[in-house]
């Protein structure tokens, strides 16, 4: 697979990364998760050039950092390891989370995802969301103390404005933001991406496949309704059965161009994230070796000035992303 560059931290990961948060929680159901098999995806995302492992504490909360740790005993020096702190599960039955990003907070936070990955070092610490009720500067200063201590290499943000972003950057330099990109999500298009490129840091898209909508596997028939009570979708007002109806041109246009390129709509809309920079780094989260195989396809995938200008001209989605 090609490389690409977690901005200034000069570590280099697969151009695709693999997001486990699905593993263990937001999506579907307990009974969908078997542990031994997420194992297997991770393992088999080495193997191929899939470098980039991406978690958090919050996601079970806790189990799938353990899950990840488990999976890298002897595969350590495979993987380039990114984990989360700042936000905490209120309720994790609804999913219901709250931001923590005290200095203090962060500290205990890491020393416990290092005890949980069962690791020395992580390579990317992120800090989850900003907490309204602390500076920017405060969370930041801390998790550059971490990397002064040895404890984390370089240090990433999540979901930031423009002027949290500025402000991040001016107090320790951050490797990456991690936020929301895809055919249906493009907000950060007009501000954030082009910061990134101009301060050399790399944007990790979650989500690029619009939480599956994009594949064409879920139907306008398919709503919140139609989703586990856990299940994050079931909350989630683009999963309406009215805003996946009127979604739906989206998916049809995703799937006649990947019939054209002879492809899955998947790796098309996996493709348009990884054709807006080379800083970008989409990390699509799957559980079944089937979905990650194809997933990293992706990379295969040449789409054409006329593909990218028939992308580019999509609809906005109807919805809010949260």
């Amino acid at each position: 697979m090609k490389q690409r560059t977690l901005g200034i931290s000069g570590i280099t990961v697969g151009e695709i990364g693999l997001g486990c948060m699905g593993m263990s929680w937001a999506y579907g159901t307990a009974a969908d998760r078997n542990d031994d098999i997420s194992i297997s995806v991770i393992h088999r995302a080495l193997e191929a050039g899939c470098t980039l492992i991406d978690t958090a504490d919050v996601y079970g909360p806790f189990i799938n950092e353990s899950l990840v740790g488990r999976a890298l005993v002897g595969r350590r020096d495979e993987a380039v390891l990114a984990t989360k702190c700042g936000l905490v599960a209120a309720d994790p039955g609804t999913g219901r989370i709250h931001p923590d990003g005290r200095p203090m907070h962060i500290a205990m936070a890491c020393d416990s995802s290092l005890s949980r990955l069962g690791i020395d070092v992580i390579d990317l610490y992120q800090l989850h969301r900003p907490d309204p009720t602390v500076p920017v500067a405060e969370s930041i200063g801390a998790m550059g103390e971490l990397v002064t201590k040895g404890k984390v290499r370089a240090i990433g943000v999540s979901e930031m404005n423009l002027t949290q972003l500025q402000e991040a950057h001016a107090t320790f330099p951050i490797a990456s933001l991690q936020s929301e990109l895809s055919l249906w999500t493009r907000d950060v298009l007009t501000e954030i991406l082009p910061w990134c490129e101009d301060n050399n840091v790399a944007f990790i898209p979650f989500a690029p496949l619009g939480r599956g909508f994009l594949t064409g596997a879920l139907q306008a028939a398919t709503s919140a309704t139609g989703f586990d009570k856990t299940d994050f979708r079931s909350r989630n007002p683009r999963f309406t059965t009215d805003a996946m109806a009127n979604n739906q041109p989206i998916v049809e246009t995703v799937a006649r161009i990947s019939s054209r390129l002879g492809c899955t709509p998947g790796q098309v809309a996996i493709a348009w994230t990884l054709a807006q920079g080379a800083q970008v780094i989409p990390i699509p989260g799957t559980k079944r070796i089937a979905y990650l195989e194809e997933n990293l396809g992706a990379s295969l995938v040449n789409l054409t000035a006329d593909d990218l200008a028939e992308l580019d001209g999509l609809p906005a989605a109807l919805g809010s992303r949260y």
